[in-house]
């Protein structure tokens, strides 16, 4: 299998049961030589970001979805840890304001896209709005396609205007989430990283798995994939992202702008 057996583009065919949590297809089966693998990885995408920056020219989004403790926050640390922060910026979308909530669901995320040069990272996206919402009934199936079809045409409206959008799904097992939960509660130095409510949100596993294979099969397409990430491997998943954004780069091809031949005759005294 290759990277793109999980990329998908479009509904057909598509349905979650056909990708293994635990898959560890880019492992090498050693540790370290996969840690060494990603740090090479990393280097290399930090190379890459430069010429994108100084190329000034496109926009790069990022979005990672799924389950708590699938690891969005590991997989920003570990993938990204090399790039310079003047070109990268991180958002974190939480439960909407009072003033977000008097706006159209699309409104907060507008806000925060790519500008040319820059990379941005959602860290959970504007798809919690056809996720949670569905899971606990708060929009109807209506409305829920009116959000996919919204989602679509925003996602459209950023391509068409310079931006490639790369969507990873974090693919968790629930036995791998109940594992990551007791160690936080075992750790109190993790303390801080668990919330009671994650336990209620588990028992919704089921709703939540079909609410995002629903989510992923109406808004994938080929200028705005989706990826199924095995999440069940921490260096395995972080593994992945790197490989899928090596991908994106080299489809990308950024270039440093055209040297100033008029620099030339430039004295520095």
């Amino acid at each position: 299998m290759t990277l793109d057996d999980f990329r998908i583009t479009s509904s057909k065919k598509f349905s979650l049961a056909n990708f293994d949590p635990g898959s560890k297809l880019l492992s090498s089966g050693d540790k370290q030589t996969d840690e060494e693998r990603l740090a090479a990885l990393s280097d290399h995408l930090d190379a890459q970001q430069d010429v994108f920056y100084a190329e000034h020219r496109r926009k790069l989004l990022v979005i990672l979805q799924g389950m708590d403790t699938s690891g969005k926050d590991g997989t920003v640390r570990s993938v990204f840890r090399s790039f310079d922060p003047l070109g990268i910026r991180v958002v974190g979308f939480k439960a909407p304001t009072p003033d977000e909530l008097a706006h159209d669901f699309l409104w907060r995320v507008h806000a925060q896209v790519p500008r040319v040069g820059e990379i941005v990272m959602f860290n959970r996206s504007h798809y919690e709005d056809v996720l949670i919402t569905r899971v606990h009934g708060w929009i109807d199936e209506a409305e829920c396609e009116r959000r996919y079809k919204q989602i679509r045409a925003f996602e459209s409206l950023l391509t068409e205007t310079g931006t490639t959008i790369v969507k990873c799904f974090l693919h968790l097992s629930k036995d791998e989430q109940k594992a990551r939960l007791e160690a936080r509660i075992a750790d109190p130095q993790k303390h801080w990283k668990f919330d009671v409510q994650d336990l209620a949100e588990r028992k919704y596993w089921g709703k939540y798995q079909e609410a995002y294979e629903a989510a992923i099969a109406a808004t994938a397409t080929p200028a705005s994939p989706w990826y199924i990430v095995p999440a069940d491997s921490k260096i395995h998943r972080n593994l992945m992202v790197a490989e899928i954004m090596a991908d994106v780069f080299r489809q990308l091809k950024p270039e440093y702008p055209p040297p100033k031949p008029e620099l030339a005759k430039v004295k520095v005294e």
